[in-house]
């Protein structure tokens, strides 16, 4: 249909007036909110007398908001108006009999005017007239816990309970009471019945328990759980709750054993399992870490898909439990070497086997001394098809570190380049190129390993930034006459020494160069470069005696504070001396400050002490 002039100007008019209308409306609403902001800056501001006739007129236009109507009487309460205030909530009852919060609102103000017992009669009327309905029962236990009164808001949410013929409705609740009221049996078991018909809220109970618990009160959930399992045996939730108690107290084992009972119960793959044998690993809990591998081995069986998986990570933890502890017999490390030839041969050798083949490789270099295994074996690795990148460069950079050990200067080098090339912004690139530098200060080219080292301070790997930062320092302290060049090149080839596992010669040569240079400033590095040599071949206690005097003799050189560390690690961990540990740790945080080890000194210190970190 064509549009005439007249039909256009007639449709413009209409949605005009529909505009003005539709203002209109909106105008009473505008012009509240706008008095609800201001009222409530009235009252943030403690201008209540002028907050409480805002509040007033808002409650007559809003058809009786209850908001608005419990801001007045807060209003004339902090005016100390308590017989407009008495007024107004007998006019509001007598309207709204039903409504028992106006019970406590009632009681609160003859508290305020010191009338106990009044109060006490007005928060039982309170309860008394409650019904059974869940969302007045919430709303006057809400009124309750506003205002501090604990019990009053339990003996709502249990009557509440009883009204509703359901004892656990609101046992959620009660657990958050009891929580604030600091009663933790009733805390836990009120939590544990709402898991009970909620057990979707495990997660959120973790985190309650977590934040709030101290180790006393997780031996009250600890007993209540063991409880509840003896009493309710078909109900998952509560062995896979201890399960977690377990790991936040860091025994895994008995969290292994519950969630292998749980596997059992649900017929599961092993998964549960094999995840907390990861966490036990992570925490160097090996046994226990073995142990939950061991189960998906015997258990699941070849079928399991993380059976492969399980079988590597238990000759993982098997291998870092005998080296990382530096207590091991020359049976122990045989029986861990025939381990992996097992595995190597059930699997045989290809890309998914590289990983164990590379880790026996290690073993073999730096344990059994057999490095023309160790060569061997991974020269083997490193052509199988299809192989993991990452995998590739990893055992190039091992297989390097073996030429280097034999002297293969060129081979190692070579290694190194290639994997610096493939990785040049990763971590594993960077640690090719710091070993590549380190092979130049070996050879006694200092400034171009100097300038290396420059460069790696800002890799994003904190220890391979550390450690070029404290060679980058080491080489500039000691570069200068042709006489502490000759001095450095000695001290070098010593380290090379010790890294080829050579230590008689390297004693040789370090004594040399205190017999040529006495009283070099290269003194403490020596005592360090001994203390490695005895931490290597496992004399603590002569380790420890070189560490000592640095920390004597030298203070202020730039061995102090990797010395303190060093001998704080020693007596933590080899000489069981914890009193000693967490003294040289905060020597390290309070007169070393400004040392790469002080932070990680600091938590170590807290850890020893026992704090909860």
């Amino acid at each position: 249909m064509k549009m005439t002039k007249h039909n256009i100007k007639s449709r413009i008019f209409a949605f005009r007036i529909f505009k003005l209308a539709v203002l209109f409306l909106a105008l009473p609403l505008f012009m509240s909110a706008q008095e609800s902001k201001l009222a409530q800056q009235y009252f943030a501001s403690g201008e209540f007398e002028k907050a409480g006739t805002l509040y007033q007129k808002l409650y007559d236009k809003s058809n009786n908001n209850d908001f608005y109507f419990n801001r007045y009487i807060d209003c004339l309460i902090a005016l100390e108006d308590y017989s407009n205030a008495e007024s107004a909530l007998k006019k509001q009852i007598k309207k709204k009999p039903k409504d028992v919060q106006l019970y406590v609102t009632y009681g609160n103000l003859y508290e305020r005017q010191l009338q106990d017992d009044k109060a006490k009669e007005q928060y039982e009327k309170a309860i008394k007239k409650m019904t059974a309905d869940q969302y007045v029962v919430t709303r006057l236990a809400n009124a309750f816990r506003n205002l501090t009164k604990y019990d009053y808001a339990i003996l709502a949410y249990e009557k509440g309970g009883e009204l509703l013929k359901d004892k656990n409705v609101f046992s959620y609740n009660l657990g958050d009471l009891y929580r604030r009221k600091g009663d933790s049996p009733k805390m836990i078991d009120n939590y544990l019945n709402s898991l009970s018909t909620n057990p979707t809220r495990l997660n959120s109970l973790q985190t309650i328990f977590q934040r709030y618990l101290s180790d006393e009160e997780f031996d009250e959930l600890q007993a209540q759980l063991y409880s509840r399992i003896e009493d309710f045996p078909d109900d998952v939730q509560y062995p896979e709750l201890l399960a977690w108690v377990f790991i936040q107290r860091k025994d895994y084992r008995n969290a292994i054993r519950q969630t292998k009972s749980l596997d059992r119960k649900l017929n599961e793959t092993g998964v549960r399992v094999y995840r907390i044998g990861q966490i036990a690993e992570k925490d160097k809990d090996y046994d226990a870490a073995i142990m939950a591998y061991e189960y998906i081995i015997e258990e699941k069986g070849l079928a399991s898909g993380i059976y492969i998986d399980s079988k590597k990570s238990s000759l993982s933890c098997k291998r870092k439990k005998v080296v990382e502890g530096f207590d091991y017999t020359e049976e122990d490390l045989r029986t861990l070497e025939a381990e992996y030839e097992v595995f190597i041969n059930e699997f045989g050798r290809n890309k998914t086997t590289a990983p164990i083949i590379a880790e026996l490789a290690n073993l073999e270099a730096f344990y059994l001394n057999d490095r023309v295994k160790a060569i061997s074996l991974l020269n083997e690795m490193i052509s199988f098809p299809g192989l993991d990148p990452y995998v590739l460069g990893r055992g190039k950079v091992s297989l390097a570190d073996f030429y280097l050990m034999d002297g293969e200067i060129w081979e190692a080098t070579l290694l190194y380049s290639q994997v610096d090339k493939l990785f040049t912004e990763d971590i594993l690139g960077h640690e090719a190129r710091f070993r590549n530098a380190k092979l130049s200060y070996y050879a006694g080219d200092f400034e171009w390993a100097q300038a290396q080292f420059d460069i790696l301070k800002a890799s994003t790997s904190k220890l391979i930034a550390n450690d070029a930062l404290d060679l980058s320092v080491f080489i500039l302290d000691n570069l200068g006459l042709d006489s502490t060049v000759t001095a450095l090149k000695l001290y070098s080839e010593s380290d090379l020494l010790v890294f080829q596992n050579r230590f008689d010669e390297a004693f040789v040569k370090l004594d040399s160069l205190k017999t040529f240079f006495p009283g070099h400033a290269l003194e403490d590095d020596i005592l360090y470069t001994k203390s490695k040599i005895f931490h290597k071949k496992r004399d603590f206690s002569k380790a420890s005696e070189m560490l000592e005097l640095i920390i004597a003799n030298y203070p202020e050189g730039i061995r102090a504070d990797n010395a303190l560390y060093e001998l704080a690690l020693l007596n933590e961990n080899q000489l069981s001396n914890i009193e000693k540990a967490k003294e040289l740790y905060e020597k390290i945080f309070i007169e070393y400050s400004g040392s790469t080890f002080a932070v990680d000194a600091r938590k170590r210190f807290r850890k020893l002490r026992g704090d909860d970190i």
